[in-house]
């Protein structure tokens, strides 16, 4: 069975003429009559009984019919789909993205990309940095922007887009609230509103403090930026936040200070699935943000 008898075959359909349907079709008639008398020998059914000058289908006709406009229906919308797809102008591009980047890095970046792209369809979902590993190597995503960016897995490859300092965030009552700077051992006694587990950002500063030669307290946990920004400015303890998470201001605001021993900064990515060719889509925006970040000088 060839896509050209079905083509033929709803044209007959739809005119209930052969002489009509060979004439909107642009072949000859004796051509479109040998397609059809095929197409009811592989099936072994009759498709068409003669009315007068016309054709008419018969039951398994008519239910021919059903199956294959909706079948040749998908497969233009596959093919429509798989253009749009390959079109870096018009189709769409699936990423993933940890919440702490969807604060105000992704949005601007995404924004200053529709600008000069504005018929590109993006697709985000956010997760957990395991859950972003997971999602890039089942193929639910394309791309995904990742902190810490993974420089040892053989599964993944990308670029480093950039480093980001994290800054100590205290209550405006706390003792050392009017400091510029401060050592993280300060902290030792103080309790610690943290990340859950599962996040990354938790692991960066129990690594810090470790270095600073003390184990935090952890006294309240949250998986929001703004939670752990505003259980802190409510004076429920102290944590660490990256730069980025501090830029916008609201009514429940920390003070925040840098933090100069020890260092603690977090590393951004874009990363792909390793030796795998990007849909042109995406791969035209993997190079836009990459000498997006090439080009800033700090964060956007």
């Amino acid at each position: 069975m060839e896509l050209r008898q079905l083509h033929y075959f709803i044209t007959v359909a739809r005119l209930e003429h052969v002489t009509h349907a060979a004439e909107t079709l642009r072949v000859a008639q004796s051509a479109v009559s040998r397609q059809i008398h095929q197409l009811e020998e592989e099936l072994g059914v009759a498709l068409f009984v003669p009315k007068g000058r016309n054709l008419q289908l018969t039951p398994a006709g008519k239910l021919f019919l059903s199956r294959t406009e909706a079948i040749l229906t998908d497969l233009d919308r596959a093919v429509l789909d798989l253009q749009e797809f390959m079109n870096p102008e018009a189709g769409e591009i699936r990423i993933g993205f940890p919440h702490s980047l969807g604060i105000h890095l992704l949005p601007s970046v995404i924004a200053e990309y529709r600008g000069e792209h504005p018929n590109v369809n993006f697709v985000l979902k956010q997760g957990t940095y395991h859950v972003l590993i997971r999602e890039l190597l089942e193929g639910e995503i394309d791309l995904a922007f990742i902190s810490p960016f993974p420089e040892d897995r053989e599964d993944v490859e990308g670029e480093l887009l950039l480093t980001e300092e994290l800054k100590v965030i205290l209550p405006s009552s706390h003792l050392l609230a009017s400091y510029t700077t401060i050592r993280l051992e300060q902290l030792k006694e103080d309790s610690f509103v943290m990340f859950s587990e599962q996040y990354s950002l938790r692991q960066i500063v129990l690594e810090a403090c470790r270095k600073a030669g003390f184990s935090p307290r952890v006294g309240f946990e949250g998986e929001e930026m703004d939670t752990i920004r505003g259980l802190v400015a409510a004076g429920l303890g102290v944590s660490l936040l990256p730069e980025m998470a501090l830029i916008e201001t609201s009514p429940m605001m920390p003070v925040s200070m840098r933090v100069t021993d020890p260092q603690v900064q977090r590393t951004i990515g874009l990363i792909r699935r390793r030796g795998e060719k990007l849909p042109l889509v995406a791969e035209v925006f993997r190079s836009y943000v990459v000498d997006y970040f090439n080009g800033k000088s700090r964060l956007p």
